[in-house]
């Protein structure tokens, strides 16, 4: 059954997936003959904001740009059919942001993303944050948006989660906002500015939280000084787009609803996983009540604080990540 708690506002891309699946993804230069061709809606924002408000179960709205084109019915359709509440921005003269991706059997992608519309939204697009609790920001529209849109949120004691990814270096200006910021271990190393483990690449980003997650292997985070691991869900991969997406919407949602910081990782993670069994963007994402299904099954370990010990044989997780291996579950 689904919680509703606070809101939670997404201000980001949508776009269309044009999605083709082959053996193996393309290297520079060569030409794969795939097999099968989808279109799905699709775009960091809007699958963030689809898991939000379906996976989260919380109470979502979204702020996009889309062109004036045949494309945008898509993609409003899809959000409003998982009972996200629109704020629309009509561009003309752009088309609606656009990717081409391809997806392999092992389940990896590869992906082209073309912005169109989301690269002209802009600081005075933001609408009435009353009520408010959570905006949650990625880097598929212009930076200098991101910017403001945090600046603003946070003035108004509103928590800013940044998605940073793509991946690029982000101002001083953006991070000094930012109340947890979510990363892929590449997005990590680029935020990070240097190399060295996960522990460390994490503890030198100055946010108050910070989220890497880790594939297969699962995630880790940061909250001030204290780390919190959570493995993964074992489930039959096929697709992984949208899976770290959904993980952004889920948790979100979940802090939103005031779950603990490790109850809100093993939720994302749930999602995630089963996001990857299923093809597509927004079309993978799961139901409130299959990701308690699979929370409550024996898919996956509890989330465990790097600080304790007793699931140190379960993965290889806490070794990974440059921490000790000493666990016991903490939510």
């Amino acid at each position: 059954m689904k919680q509703r708690c606070g809101t939670v506002l997404v201000a980001g891309s949508a776009n269309l997936d044009f999605v083709a699946r082959a053996s193996h993804v393309p290297g520079p230069g060569e030409t794969v003959l795939g097999r099968d061709f989808a279109i799905f809606p699709g775009g960091k924002g809007a699958n963030q904001a689809v898991a939000c408000a379906s996976a989260g179960g919380v109470s979502t709205r979204m702020l996009l740009a889309l062109g004036a084109d045949v494309f945008a019915p898509l993609v409003e359709e899809s959000l409003r059919g998982a009972g996200v509440q629109l704020h629309v921005v009509r561009v003309s003269g752009k088309p609606t942001g656009a990717a081409l991706i391809c997806v392999a059997d092992n389940a990896e992608n590869a992906i082209t993303v073309a912005p169109g519309a989301n690269s002209l939204l802009r600081a005075a697009d933001l609408p009435d944050l009353e009520g408010v609790e959570y905006l949650l920001l990625q880097l598929e529209t212009p930076l200098e948006t991101v910017v403001d849109f945090a600046r603003t949120a946070n003035a108004k004691e509103i928590k800013v989660v940044l998605n940073a990814a793509p991946a690029q270096g982000l101002p001083a200006e953006l991070l000094d906002v930012i109340d947890v910021l979510i990363v892929n271990e590449d997005e990590l190393t680029k935020v990070a500015g240097r190399g060295g483990s996960v522990a460390a690449r994490l503890d030198s980003v100055d946010v108050p939280c910070a989220i890497v997650t880790l594939g297969s292997r699962g995630c880790c985070a940061r909250e001030r000084r204290e780390f919190f691991l959570q493995p993964s869900f074992k489930v039959e991969s096929v697709d992984t787009t949208a899976a770290g997406d959904t993980f952004c919407g889920v948790l979100v949602a979940s802090l939103c609803s005031n779950a603990t910081l490790p109850h809100a990782l093993r939720r994302a993670s749930a999602a995630a996983a089963l996001a990857t069994t299923r093809i597509g963007a927004q079309s993978s994402i799961p139901t409130y009540d299959e990701v308690e299904a699979l929370m409550h099954s024996d898919g996956g370990a509890q989330c465990y604080d790097a600080a304790v010990s007793a699931l140190a044989a379960y993965c290889d997780l806490p070794t990974y990540c440059g921490l000790r291996s000493r666990s016991v579950p903490s939510d």
